[in-house]
């Protein structure tokens, strides 16, 4: 019950027998003694409803409208972000907040690996979900996070929903180049938005449906110990410890791709009618993170798309020539910078 109808009742209840009484008292001496304590009594039943009224716990979901990013974002140092993931997790507690159930943490991975490598590299450790983006030299590609209990084999299950709707998507690029008529320069250039636009999705949804060499990060939730000697493997590229996190659904995971050596920065997309590629993009969902992710030696980390998604995700990172680069982040998630490949 609302604090102003409390006290609309109390009104209603106490004022109608304090005049009674009043009325009654006129004539007596005590009368100012009455009104004393009447006033008291109404004073201290006012004060209590707004105290109580104060106390009441509000109901709902105190963190609505929260987002917490873990990762790099356009613009930061990747070798800095690195240092700076190693300094966490050397300084996690293993009294962490979530130390009980383990904590997040956001793992990246030197190369981009193929579903079956994961279970060596990732161990027994609860795993939540995976980025993984088709490395098209010189093309950019959708960056995609796969949820995955089960390692590998909600991986691969994962790729094959993403290869139906690479294949889906190719289809829909084709038949906008057809439907584009002329012959003037905006149409031809149309046509070959489109037609670029299908053969990147074709080159996607081939690869993932073999199970492509494409994962380059993680989400896992283990104990602090656990996760520094996880840090310890050849190709683990860095973990970034998030103790801050206890729903991914309103965290945005951004790895920096493997390429990515020096500053996060928006990804070139060299292949053949890249001009006039178009940008694909898709609702961003909380837990996807709009989870964008870097690529390319200088790129910006790509919204993430989370599988399964039925449209592509925000810019995906165009891959850049060679000059090499590293490693680097969903959720996923989910939002977030744009991939390129390299």
């Amino acid at each position: 019950m609302r604090a102003g109808n409390l006290l609309r009742q109390l009104d209603q209840r106490l004022l109608p027998p304090l005049t009674r009484a009043v009325a009654r008292l006129g004539e007596r001496s005590a009368r100012s003694g009455v009104l004393t304590w009447a006033a008291a009594l109404s004073a201290a039943a006012v004060l209590g409803t707004a105290l109580w009224a104060a106390d009441e716990t509000p109901v709902g979901d105190r963190t609505v409208g929260e987002v917490t990013r873990v990762g790099v974002s356009d613009g930061d140092s990747v070798p800095g972000y690195l240092r700076s993931a190693a300094a966490d997790l050397a300084a996690l507690s293993e009294s962490a907040p979530t130390a009980g159930d383990g904590t997040y943490a956001l793992v990246t991975l030197v190369a981009y690996l193929p579903p079956q490598r994961l279970a060596t590299v990732l161990g027994d450790v609860p795993v939540s979900a995976v980025f993984g983006r088709v490395p098209l030299p010189g093309r950019q590609t959708e960056i995609v996070r796969i949820p995955a209990l089960r390692v590998p084999d909600d991986v691969v299950a994962g790729m094959d929903q993403v290869a139906a709707r690479k294949d889906t998507e190719a289809a829909d690029y084709r038949a906008r180049a057809a439907a584009v008529d002329g012959e003037g320069v905006d149409e031809r250039e149309l046509r070959a938005r489109y037609a670029s636009g299908a053969e990147v999705a074709t080159a996607e949804a081939a690869a993932y449906r073999t199970g492509c060499s494409c994962v380059y990060a993680a989400v896992v939730r283990a104990a602090p110990v656990v996760l520094r000697s996880m840090a310890a493997r050849p190709d683990v590229r860095a973990v970034d410890p998030a103790p801050e996190v206890y729903r991914l659904d309103r965290t945005v995971f951004l790895p920096p791709l493997p390429e990515q050596r020096d500053v996060v920065r928006p990804p070139a997309d060299t292949g053949p009618s890249a001009a006039a590629t178009p940008t694909r993009r898709s609702e961003p969902a909380p837990d996807r993170p709009v989870p964008p992710t870097s690529m390319g030696e200088s790129s910006e980390p790509a919204p993430v798309v989370t599988v399964p998604s039925p449209a592509p995700s925000s810019p995906e990172p165009a891959e850049t020539a060679p000059p090499s680069v590293t490693t680097s982040p969903d959720t996923t998630a989910v939002e977030p910078p744009t991939p390129t490949s390299s």
